[in-house]
């Protein structure tokens, strides 16, 4: 689902920089918003999620490049006035106040009628499930009341963009999926713009409409969900997308671009490649669920099984051939009776291999 022209633009990052010293936070950052999304910003620690965000926020201003805020340039407005609020990874809130002081605050700053204050902070506490806990302080609440209490007070703000700092990194599991499921809630029923940063795939491919892959201060690809699993633009990409992930296996283009000569033999490719050079050195990746055992009479790679991990109702097996580990999804049934140390023989699908130039790391393929 790429952005149409005439779905309205939120938000717009035009090659962004910032430097902190030596240290390059961003690096001719762009990506596009529109109004109504849910955007996700997902990359491992310091690849400059939060730093996006705070620039977005206008806390931070960058070096170059412009921000763009529904058409309009905030790149060296002030905080004020853009219609964005961020709620950030620790809960920040006033641990002397009452649960709805700690909601009422921002409309008291705005200077607010009494009654316009009350009434929406008891609306704001009813649909986040807060309303029987209004008058306790934060330190008697559970984690996930509080991380309601912090969304809450950038909610009843009433933001046209809501940005999202790593919120639930500080919950435990049950909590993390119960609030994702809120979220995603919250999202529909106000057509909020969302801009949601997290170092969690699960959390990536379960929320996001469309996904940000960062890498280096910068974004490597945009796309859906499906989109970044079928076709990742790079390595990178391809092994952040997909549970568990992608198996990769180096070697270097047959004479006639027509196979990847590797350790565990040659892997023949269903079309030549073009824009190869012979013997350049590539990676094919397949993903785990396209790896499975030869069937009677199937020629297959010669394997052992070194390792069995159950996960309910199915179960990765990790399989040792030429000195390269592969990993394969079994269903629960199909695992049953393995053992490790077992010898069996493996088929990989050459229609479903995603071929790499080693070099640069993009797709050949």
């Amino acid at each position: 689902m790429a952005m149409g022209q005439s779905e309205k633009s939120a938000l717009r990052l035009t090659n962004v920089s910032k430097s902190y010293g030596r240290v390059r936070a961003l690096e001719n950052l762009s990506f596009r918003v529109a109004e109504g999304r849910f955007f996700v910003l997902f990359g491992p620690s310091s690849v400059g999620k939060t730093t996006t965000l705070r620039t977005i926020a206008g806390l931070i201003a960058p070096e170059r490049g412009h921000v763009e805020i529904f058409g309009k340039d905030w790149t060296h407005e002030p905080i004020a006035g853009r219609g964005v609020s961020m709620v950030f990874q620790s809960f920040a809130l006033y641990p002397h106040l009452t649960v709805y002081d700690n909601l009422a605050y921002p409309l008291i700053e705005e200077k607010r009628p009494r009654e316009e204050i009350d009434r929406r902070v008891k609306e704001t506490a009813t649909m986040l499930r807060l309303d029987t806990k209004i008058n306790r302080k934060p330190n008697t609440l559970s984690g996930g009341e509080q991380q309601r209490v912090a969304l809450g007070r950038s909610l009843i703000r009433r933001p046209r963009i809501l940005l999202l700092d790593e919120p639930l990194t500080n919950l435990d599991a049950k909590l993390r999926h119960d609030m994702r499921a809120e979220l995603k809630r919250l999202h529909r029923q106000f057509g909020l713009t969302i801009v949601y940063a997290t170092p969690d795939e699960l959390e990536a491919l379960s929320m996001g409409e469309e996904i940000a892959v960062m890498r280096d201060g910068g974004v490597v690809q945009i796309g859906t969900p499906d989109e970044l699993f079928e076709a990742p633009c790079d390595l990178y990409v391809a092994s952040k997308i997909g549970s568990p992930h992608m198996n990769m296996i180096k070697g270097k283009l047959a004479t006639d671009n027509a196979a990847l000569e590797s350790a565990i033999g040659p892997l023949p490719f269903v079309k030549k490649l073009q824009a190869a050079e012979a013997g350049e050195a590539a990676v094919v990746g397949i993903r785990p669920s396209d790896v499975r055992f030869a069937g009677k009479g199937e020629q297959g790679l010669k394997a052992n099984i070194a390792m069995l991990e159950p996960l309910g109702d199915v179960t990765i097996v990790s399989v040792e051939t030429g000195g390269e580990t592969l990993r394969m999804v079994l269903p629960e049934s199909a695992a049953s009776g393995l053992q490790p140390g077992q010898q069996a023989a493996v088929i990989l699908d050459p229609s479903k291999f995603y071929i790499f130039r080693a070099s640069s790391g993009r797709t050949m393929a």
